[in-house]
């Protein structure tokens, strides 16, 4: 059974930082890259970043770059994705996704490349 759950999502106002943390089971066995997406309102879901467990490389969508920080632990089969200078165009759904296949950090950013998914958290930017 695998499974990849997302938390630490909430309100937050603009400016402010959230940490998301997401919990892959099999995370050492099974995944070699591992991302975060969102879905905005009124848009399909986007990139929004991915790190390699093969070369500990990560890439991140324009949007996030500089803002937001991914980070994995493999002894805790927790993949994190820290938010800092939210802004209100940040608010979605957020979704970590995994998967085994091994690609470099800079190749690991589409998502038709994940088929282990979490069911969403949301994320809410607004004064």
């Amino acid at each position: 059974q695998l499974q990849v759950v997302e938390s630490g999502g909430g309100l937050v106002q603009p400016g402010g930082s959230l940490r998301l943390s997401c919990t892959a089971s099999g995370f050492t066995l099974h995944y070699r890259i591992l991302g975060w997406f969102r879905r905005v309102p009124g848009k399909e879901r986007e990139e929004v970043s991915c790190v390699s467990t093969r070369d500990g490389g990560s890439s991140y969508a324009d949007a996030v770059k500089g803002r937001f920080t991914i980070s994995s632990d493999s002894a805790k089969g927790t993949l994190y994705l820290e938010m800092n200078s939210l802004k209100p165009e940040d608010t979605g759904v957020y979704y970590c996704a995994a998967s085994p296949t091994p690609l470099s950090g800079r190749d690991c950013l589409a998502p038709n490349h994940y088929n282990y998914w979490g069911q969403g958290i949301q994320v809410t930017v607004s004064s």
